[in-house]
């Protein structure tokens, strides 16, 4: 098979049907300098949104092709691209490998050693538990959250008005803070070891059309039944999954794992043999990170970010991006992506950096509070992505001198901030929320009467973020929107809505280890994930759970 990168097509070629079918063929056929019937089959390996022109918005396309005359003709077609000007670039096509997962559940250590443990069950858990239950190593997972179902049902009450279960909420339960959410597979890490991630998710249910997306995405809605599938995999493959069971210390000697403690309700303490524990908790597990630092383990600061979620209308930034174009039915919901670094403010050495983080087209602003008296925020969006606004988080990065001047450690800055959103939403879990046209002009607001309507639940209450987050986070959440405004038509919309605060982007700690993924001064414990510093989105995450798996394999061959 040939492989045709970088190729140009229309956008009416990203539709269903044979004259679709059509355009891509023909565009195929001009890319090889040869006629349509010579191409037996075509399969669409990559595809992206070319937006740069407005005037010209199109795909750019990755594709496999068949000749009919075989591997001669396609060696043939290969030579004669080498010697011909194009934009399209030819060359042979190399298909995906399966991941292969050695079996070692007969080896004498194997069985000799205690079952292997992970704590949490979000991608960085779920994928590292996949792997070792193939691998015949029978992991137990321990999730202090409940299965996905009953997590499902407690979201639901809490949005209406029912109190904060502070063990399954949108942070904590079967699938990690990433089931709630867009869904998003995006990653920036050049590892093979993603494409095993988008396999393993088509395997358990996801659409197959993220295999080729350049920006794929799954979407809420979908992910709750995919990874209820990927935990009966694991079970299937001998693995055990314990819900509503948290781990509550780990017991050393010299300098080795021994024992893991878990808890269940009523409450239930028990003492377990462990050699190897995976710590795939998640970056709100703030009581794990100190059962983690009490036990002697090395732990360091990591930057980090604090702001709001920002909400625009949806056809406002289809608009911005598409143009003309953005009706067109083959494109779909539009994203961005927007970052700058600021001029210093008075009393600052150097400006901040102020970002989007986590855009969620078509999307709702979510409250991912899990603990009592806190208001956090997140977004999320279905598979579809049809909601009225977009939105998405807004970030100014903390330097080590605002915790100097605060006298405060990163997670009590985030505990400061969630507990006076709380109170500035009235106390009952609803959120503070601005018109970007009043944090311009320093006013608290009023009334929404606007163009954009919140999505958050359970409510929102208008008011000033300056009662919430500190003046130079608002100062610089201004002149970052007036900026990007410069960059994206539109995001400086007065009517845009600010929801705060955003506090939970990403892990404030990074929990030491080595080349094996395991920690330095304790044998058996392995840091793992977005919580323990190691990954920033869902695929980064799943390519960290397995490849500690695979370190914990290489120990038991």
């Amino acid at each position: 098979m040939l492989e045709i990168s970088n190729l140009a097509l229309p956008l009416d070629a990203g539709l269903e049907g044979k004259q679709a079918e059509k355009l891509v063929r023909r565009a195929a056929a001009r890319a090889l300098n040869i006629p349509p019937s010579d191409i037996a089959e075509i399969r669409l390996l990559k595809r992206s949104v070319d937006a740069r022109k407005k005037h010209d918005v199109h795909f750019v396309a990755t594709l496999g092709v068949e000749l009919t005359g075989g591997a001669q003709a396609e060696a043939a077609a290969i030579e004669a691209a080498a010697h011909r000007k194009s934009a399209a670039n030819v060359k042979a096509h190399h298909p995906y490998e399966t991941l292969q997962v050695p079996q070692v559940d007969a080896t004498p250590q194997a069985q000799n050693e205690p079952r292997p443990i992970v704590v949490g069950t979000g991608p960085a858990g779920l994928f590292c538990a996949l792997y070792l239950a193939r691998a015949g190593l029978r992991p137990l997972v321990v999730e202090r959250g409940a299965a996905v179902d009953e997590r499902m049902a407690a979201v639901d009450a809490f949005n209406v008005g029912e109190p904060l279960d502070p063990h399954t909420n949108i942070q904590y339960g079967e699938g990690g803070a990433g089931t709630f959410s867009d869904g998003k597979l995006t990653t920036n890490i050049k590892s093979p070891w993603a494409q095993h991630v988008l396999h393993l998710f088509v395997e358990a249910g996801a659409p197959e059309e993220i295999l080729w997306q350049a920006k794929p995405h799954i979407g809420t809605d979908l992910l709750v039944d995919i990874v209820r599938n990927i935990r009966k995999q694991i079970e299937q493959a001998g693995g055990e999954v314990r819900f509503n069971t948290q781990l509550t210390a780990l017991h050393f000697e010299n300098g080795r794992l021994t024992q893991a403690e878990i808890t269940q309700p009523e409450p239930v303490t028990e003492l377990i043999p462990a050699s190897r524990v995976v710590l795939a908790c998640g970056h709100s597990a703030r009581d794990t990170f100190e059962l983690v630092r009490d036990a002697g383990v090395h732990m360091e600061q990591k930057p980090f970010s604090v702001g709001v979620r920002i909400e625009h209308p949806q056809q406002l930034i289809n608009r911005s991006q598409y143009g003309k174009a953005a009706d067109h039915p083959a494109l779909g919901a539009a994203d961005y992506k927007l970052s700058m670094h600021l001029r210093p403010q008075k009393g600052e050495e150097q400006g901040r950096g102020v970002y989007t983080f986590c855009m969620c087209p078509g999307g709702y602003v979510v409250g991912a509070a899990s603990e009592t008296g806190s208001v956090v925020t997140n977004g999320m969006s279905e598979y579809a992505r049809d909601g009225q606004n977009s939105n998405a988080a807004l970030l100014v990065g903390i330097t080590p001198e605002d915790f100097v001047r605060a006298s405060a450690c990163r997670h009590c800055v985030q505990r400061k901030i969630e507990r006076a959103a709380f109170e500035a939403g009235g106390g009952a879990y609803s959120a503070p929320c601005q018109r970007v046209g009043d944090l311009f002009e320093n006013r608290a607001t009023t009334a929404l009467n606007g163009s954009v309507q919140p999505t958050y639940r359970p409510g929102v209450v208008p008011g000033d973020l300056r009662t919430v987050l500190p003046d130079y986070i608002c100062d610089s959440m201004a002149e970052g929107i007036r900026r990007m405004g410069r960059r994206l038509r539109g995001f400086d919309d007065p009517d845009a809505l600010l929801t705060a605060p955003e506090t939970r982007s990403s892990s404030p700690v990074r929990i030491l280890r080595n080349e094996t993924r395991e920690c330095p001064t304790v044998r058996g414990l392995f840091p793992c994930g977005e919580g323990a510093g190691y990954a920033g989105g869902i695929t980064s995450a799943a390519v960290d759970g397995l490849r500690c798996a695979e370190e914990i394999l290489k120990q038991s061959l």
